[in-house]
């Protein structure tokens, strides 16, 4: 209704039409009110989706730090002396066991450093390298299709050799460069120095898989 009309109005109709007015604009407050309810319900219930979603996140990470820590430790390959299997800067993933066999990769410690290796001899067996690199274990020379080459590499302990007990026979992959159970200062491994037994390889792409 225009202004200039009003005036033909009587004092009631202008009381119901202010009233009428009131109560249109009531209603339109009532209506942004629901709306801004409605706002806040649903920011609220995202917020408590967003907290529940970070807390199990943080959950995992701590769990899986827990797991990398304990039991599946993360090794990074320094150097060449597993070549071909491991090559330098290679990611692999091991198992905390002490559980070994002849043919496994294994982690171990040398002072303050992890060495990576494979066992070539457990407890009690006796190993024998010919100049040629040639591998016997118990008097059986061993197929080892792990290798590029053989050699009898940085050597100074006598063979044939009989593993201590409790001990494991560790040697490189990579035999001519490698130091290791072949040399008195490494020798023969022990439980309390094995860190666990490589399982599989991560990083780079090209090489993620078991480790054989």
């Amino acid at each position: 209704m225009e202004k200039k009309d009003l005036r033909h109005l009587k004092r009631k109709e202008l009381i119901d039409l202010i009233d009428k007015m009131q109560t249109e604009s009531d209603l339109v407050s009532n209506e942004e009110v629901k709306e801004e309810l409605g706002r806040l319900k649903e920011r609220e219930k995202y917020l408590k989706h967003l907290r529940k979603t970070l807390s199990v996140l943080v959950v995992v990470a701590a769990i899986s730090v827990l797991v990398a820590t304990l039991w599946l430790p993360v090794l990074k390959i320094y150097g060449s002396s597993m070549d071909p299997t491991l090559e330098n800067g290679q990611i692999v993933v091991s198992i905390k066991t002490k559980r070994l066999k002849p043919g496994d990769v294994v982690a171990f410690w040398q002072g303050n450093k992890l060495l990576v290796k494979r066992v070539i001899a457990g407890p009690g067996q006796k190993v024998d390298i010919d100049v040629n690199g040639k591998v016997s274990v118990d008097g059986k020379a061993i197929h080892e299709t792990y290798l590029d080459s053989e050699s009898l590499g940085n050597t100074d302990i006598d063979f044939p050799h009989q593993v201590e007990e409790s001990r494991w026979f560790c040697m490189g992959d990579n035999r001519e460069s490698s130091i290791d159970s072949r040399s008195a200062a490494i020798g023969d491994i022990s439980k309390e120095q094995i860190e666990g037994k490589v399982l599989f390889s991560v990083w780079p792409l090209n090489k993620i898989g078991i480790v054989k």
